[in-house]
């Protein structure tokens, strides 16, 4: 377990860190906030892209080897980014960076689906993803501390010596899972594999509920370093004390998965896990309606986003990779893909409409997205119970 929470946080982290710096960016790289915001939205489109073909590669390859190679990718990245003497040069950095860091997120959830069972697993990945958040809750506070002392490029220094750790540890302790690889046939099989996959009704259920509740996080994530340094006026470094309540609210909705997902049921759990990000984007909208303007009023409903989704999304996974139990690799990359892409798109568009030339005063771009996210979520809840007939009622 604790290896698969090693090589899962790689990617979020690196997510997460510089997330303090991205006002500051701008100005060091004589750009627009668009641009800056390209170094996370095609971070995600790398990670959707990706995705896609390691966990089909992985069910021919084997676990072990994909991740190998990607985060030895992943340290090279983070060498570039750190040299980048460009936001261009950055920004192709960081799409290599997240091809190489993102093997850690969708083969950890293979190897789950390797050893047990969906209901197990669901358990199992609440426990993995609630150890993973606890470095991606800190990054945004350890990046807001290194950018006061060595501006935008502190957070970037602990990427490759995190990744070279992290690849250290892998290389030694990381065994193989697969023993059940499918036959060559190349890049045929791999899409072959896919579209067994993907002919799955129950899996795209699944896969919406994973990516439509991720999407009200990762508007959010898109928005709110512009919200909280333009219009609130917040420091990097009390800005990233304030995004641990999310990440707070996840690790206690993950720790729920582990301990009780296993004898409540996939089902339940992702009823319950979807109702709360509901209401608190209603409580964000109630902030805005009343003009409430101080940081807590914005933060703290957001810490039951992080819960529903902790509760939400282990489960939601666990079904995703489990409609195909057989190609879990596959089934885990393209639920992933699903997860970062649709991510990838709620946080670009938002971080555009609140752009100089678009809404920078005002934060209903990013609760209006959430909100429509909120409700997709919801719809995707009611297809599961529809094509899942042998889950529990409710």
């Amino acid at each position: 377990m604790w290896i698969l929470i090693a090589i899962s946080t790689i990617s979020p982290l690196s997510m997460n860190i510089y997330l303090p710096s991205m006002a500051g960016m701008v100005t060091a790289f004589e750009t627009t906030a668009g641009m800056v915001q390209l170094t996370m939205s095609l971070f995600l489109v790398s990670i959707a892209v990706s995705t896609i073909l390691l966990g089909p590669m992985s069910d021919r390859f084997g676990r072990r080897p994909v991740v190998l190679w990607g985060l030895a990718l992943y340290v090279l990245a983070s060498v570039l980014c750190l040299l980048a003497p460009t936001i261009e040069a950055l920004i192709a950095a960081r799409i290599l960076q997240a091809l190489g860091g993102c093997t850690g997120i969708v083969l950890s959830r293979a190897i789950v689906r390797d050893l047990y069972e969906r209901d197990k697993a669901a358990s199992m990945i609440g426990y993995v993803t609630m150890g993973l958040a606890i470095g991606p809750m800190l990054a945004p506070v350890v990046g807001g501390l290194l950018d006061q002392f060595y501006g935008w490029r502190g957070g970037f220094y602990t990427m490759p010596i995190l990744g070279v750790a992290v690849l250290a540890v892998a290389w030694f302790n990381l065994h193989e899972t697969n023993f059940k690889r499918s036959s060559g046939g190349g890049l045929g099989v791999l899409w072959q594999n896919m579209c067994t996959v993907m002919r799955e009704p129950l899996f795209w259920a699944f896969s919406m509920v994973v990516g439509f509740t991720s999407c009200v996080y990762f508007a959010f994530l898109g928005g709110a370093p512009f919200v909280a340094g333009n219009i609130l006026g917040m420091p990097p470094g009390e800005m990233g004390f304030f995004f641990m309540f999310i990440a707070g609210g996840y690790i206690i909705g993950n720790f729920i998965s582990g301990r009780i997902a296993e004898r409540v049921g996939v089902l339940r759990m992702i009823v319950f896990g979807s109702i709360l990000p509901a209401i608190a984007v209603a409580a964000v909208s109630g902030v805005l309606i009343l003009d409430i303007g101080h940081p807590l009023a914005l933060f703290v409903p957001m810490f039951f986003v992080g819960l529903g989704n902790g509760i939400c999304l282990p489960s939601a996974v666990a079904g995703a990779v489990s409609a195909k139990a057989e190609l879990a690799g596959a089934a885990s990359g393209l639920a992933g893909s699903i997860q970062i892409g649709s991510g990838a798109v709620a946080s670009a568009l938002v971080a555009w409409m609140l752009s100089d030339t678009m809404w920078p005063t005002t934060a209903w771009p990013m609760v209006g997205t959430m909100i429509i996210c909120v409700i997709a979520s919801l719809m995707s809840v009611a297809a599961i119970k529809a094509f899942d007939s042998g889950s529990e009622s409710a």
